[in-house]
């Protein structure tokens, strides 16, 4: 991969986290695997709204979804994610 694609995949990252819906619905799955229903109800949106976000999400590689009968179940990608939410928490409380 160009360093160029690099830069650009990274700066795709970083603008799905500049997004607090994104980064509560990161938060959420942080602690665990999650339905969508599950996921709705911790962030007090609509379905659809978090079903939009979740495939922005999944789309770059932040979350994956684990699919059970009509049931879909997300979970952060990995533990990188992971990692870049605890920093950025980290810095962000920083004073």
């Amino acid at each position: 991969m160009s360093s160029t694609a690099v830069y650009g995949r990274i700066s795709e990252i970083f603008k799905a986290l500049s997004d607090p819906t994104r980064l509560r619905i990161l938060y959420c799955l942080s602690r665990g695997e999650r339905s969508v229903g599950e996921i709705v109800d911790e962030v007090a949106m609509t379905q659809s709204a978090v079903s939009h976000q979740l495939r922005l999400l999944k789309d770059k590689r932040l979350v994956r979804v684990r699919r059970e009968g009509k049931f879909a179940y997300y979970t952060l990608d990995d533990d990188h994610v992971a990692n870049l939410l605890a920093i950025g928490f980290d810095h962000a409380s920083h004073e």
